[in-house]
């Protein structure tokens, strides 16, 4: 088994895992704004918890998203960073993905869809099938889409924090009796890694890229104007 160091923070919790001999070890802090000044020190309590150093581990793990663009950046850069000054291969894992391997974890669903906070009244989704072995297989790629377009395929579990955020288009939907809480972790971003590492899927740490899904990340001060004046004619009609 592998060695794998992993951090997540494309959401507003930061988390550190370290994968060693089928056992993880974890650190985890919530607030978007400290994970630049979190991230590190959690990396280093990791390591000296378990008694080695970066260099002993076999591969850098990040959440490489879909999720915050300054979170999965931050993720990313930390990872970069390490695997250059330690010579390690780096593994991207998509967020979407560790947040299904949670709900297959603590569910024990076959049929998983994610549903992510994307914020700007929109959310990350994507629907997955596990197998006997435990992998995730991709029925319905990532996406970004307004939360009523979400469209899964069959009755799969959902899980995720949007929602919650847009309880409001799931609440006569079976969507509705999913799993808000399941958000993005390291330490399934490390158990995924380490199968994708067993795969020799890895990169270097300057091919290391994160993953975005919105092409614009904020919209103008007259484009949020426009959307509230339609929000307000909605509501009054």
């Amino acid at each position: 088994m592998p060695i794998i160091l992993a951090i997540e923070t494309s959401s507003e919790l930061a988390s550190s895992a370290l994968l060693r001999d089928e056992s993880v070890l974890s650190r985890v802090s919530s607030g978007v704004r400290t994970h630049s000044q979190s991230v590190l020190p959690m990396i280093q309590e990791l390591l000296a918890e378990a008694g080695i150093a970066l260099r002993d581990c076999d591969a850098i793990a990040f959440g490489s998203g879909p999720g915050s663009f300054t979170g999965v950046r931050t993720a990313c850069g930390v990872a970069q960073g390490l695997a250059f000054g330690a010579s390690l291969p780096v593994v991207p894992v998509v967020t979407l993905d560790a947040m299904a391997l949670a709900c297959h974890q603590q569910h024990g669903a076959q049929d998983v869809l994610t549903v992510l906070d994307a914020r700007m009244g929109e959310v990350y989704w994507a629907q997955y099938q596990f197998g006997a072995d435990g992998s995730p297989r991709t029925v319905l790629a990532p996406v970004l889409s307004a939360p009523a377009a979400v469209q899964p395929q069959g009755a799969p579990l959902a899980c995720g924090n949007g929602l919650s955020a847009y309880a409001e288009a799931y609440a006569d939907t079976p969507l509705a009796r999913g799993d808000a809480a399941i958000m993005p972790h390291a330490v399934q971003i490390a158990q995924l890694a380490a199968r994708a590492f067993a795969a020799g899927q890895t990169v270097t740490a300057a091919e290391a890229q994160p993953l975005y899904l919105r092409n614009k990340i904020a919209y103008t001060q007259a484009e949020r104007a426009a959307m509230a004046a339609a929000k307000a004619a909605e509501g009054g009609a």
